[in-house]
């Protein structure tokens, strides 16, 4: 693709790196073949290709965004599944942040957006603040029917639904500690304890520590780390992401000099993708940007790392049928599409993919939320390729994914880490369906 940009304008390095990538662009729409939001809704203007051509004539011009490229912006997932799909490397992913943060200081919401954006991004990385914000939604619930009639108040509609019933107990995990093994050391790891995913689902971690204690691998929760960042990232607020990046790269750092990591493990892949780009986000920063790289370079994928390990045979063998949903943040932004099916086969699960399984579901952090339409269409779709398997369960590694695909399917849906803590000597999951009755049928 030609570009038009200034020497003036490329003196800004967001805007020089935001130019390469339009370069690389070819106009070939095989994007579109993949992206949910055209998929689904039919616009060109809704695709990788449409909304590139809306953010290189704002960059270009160096003009405010406007009421239009903000409309189709907001409705990008950041799936990136056109990044998996492209021939010619564009990294959308990075132009769309770009675009996101120029939207942030340069155009006005209405007063309602404005306000739900603020009460997200004050409440979701902090779990204190979420934890009290869920257990205020149960005395909001029966309302949110009379809330869906209103057009602004749809967000706050999605949300009351998406709220759990009940909140779990606050876990031991979210303490800072080290979780040392009852068996030879064999590993040092640090663990994301996360935001959102310890308040909804604090059994996720607890299945991590466990497995991998019982592995011989040492878990730290290091003193310090908080929220990745992720969710203030993707709604333009980079010095918010940014904060949460280096407050999460000082504690990690300490924990390297102090006695050495072999990875920092995370669960929810959502996290991971944000994580794994802290050496892009902080490269300009001198003080951060070595460490941060260090930091990105070790984290991990909880399915990933245990590939790495040398496995002992499975302790019980379920033979349960899995649907396994690969969340986009895993298989379009860590390119991590073998490992967890592969673990979950050993195990003794039997693995099936449903159709469409490059498809979002919907959950996108807030888009649930903040785009309850098109995403109630991509759950409904979802769900439905997820039941034409004739799977027991849903095994994923997203939270966001869990919460989503649970509020629609008529099966459990589990972390996959909880799965194969159960194979390998842990806990049975709630909720799971007992195997000799499957095998009677």
């Amino acid at each position: 693709m030609q570009t038009n940009f200034t020497s003036a304008q490329l003196a800004d390095p967001h805007v020089q790196e935001s130019e390469k990538i339009l370069r690389k662009c070819v106009h070939c729409g095989f994007c579109t073949a993949t992206c949910p939001t055209y998929v689904t809704l039919g616009n060109e203007l809704d695709s990788p290709r449409g909304r590139i051509y809306l953010i290189k004539d704002m960059l270009e011009n160096g003009r405010p965004a406007d009421k239009e490229i903000v409309t189709h912006i907001d409705r990008c997932l950041s799936c990136l599944a056109c990044m998996t799909t492209c021939p010619s490397g564009v990294n959308y992913m990075h132009l769309v942040d770009h675009a996101r943060a120029h939207i942030e200081k340069t155009y006005r919401r209405p007063l309602a957006n404005r306000l739900t954006r603020a009460l997200l991004a004050f409440v979701l990385p902090h779990r204190g603040r979420f934890r009290a914000a869920l257990k205020l939604a149960k005395l909001g619930r029966p309302f949110a029917g009379a809330f869906d009639k209103v057009a602004v108040l749809k967000p706050l509609a999605a949300m009351l639904r998406l709220a759990p019933a009940s909140v779990p107990a606050t876990s031991a995990l979210e303490k800072p500690g080290v979780h040392a093994p009852k068996v030879a050391v064999l590993g040092r790891v640090a663990i994301l304890t996360g935001c959102a995913q310890p308040v909804l689902e604090p059994g996720i971690n607890e299945a991590t520590v466990s497995l991998l204690n019982r592995l011989g691998i040492e878990v730290v929760v290091p003193k310090g780390e908080g929220c990745c960042g992720a969710l203030v990232h993707h709604m333009g607020r980079e010095e918010a992401a940014l904060v949460s990046a280096r407050q999460n790269v000082d504690a990690w750092t300490r924990e390297i000099e102090k006695g050495g990591l072999d990875a920092i493990v995370i669960t929810a892949s959502g996290c991971g993708t944000t994580i794994k780009d802290y050496g892009f986000m902080l490269r300009l920063d001198p003080a951060y940007a070595d460490k941060a790289a260090r930091v990105s370079a070790l984290a991990k994928d909880i399915t990933e790392y245990l590939a790495t390990l040398d496995l002992p045979e499975p302790q019980h063998k379920p033979g349960l049928t899995v649907a396994y949903h690969s969340a986009c943040s895993m298989q379009h932004g860590q390119k991590i599409t073998r490992q967890p099916k592969d673990l979950l086969a050993r195990a003794g699960f039997i693995v099936k993919e449903p159709r469409e399984g490059h498809l979002c579901c919907g959950s996108a952090g807030t888009y649930n939320i903040m785009q309850p339409e098109i995403s109630a269409k991509l759950r409904e779709r979802k769900v439905k390729n997820i039941e034409a398997t004739g799977a027991a369960l849903v095994a994923t590694g997203n939270i966001g994914c869990i919460t989503q695909i649970a509020s629609a399917a008529n099966m459990p849906v589990v972390h996959t880490v909880k799965l194969l803590d159960w194979a390998y000597g842990g806990e049975k999951p709630a909720g799971l369906p007992d195997e000799r009755l499957l095998a009677a049928e």
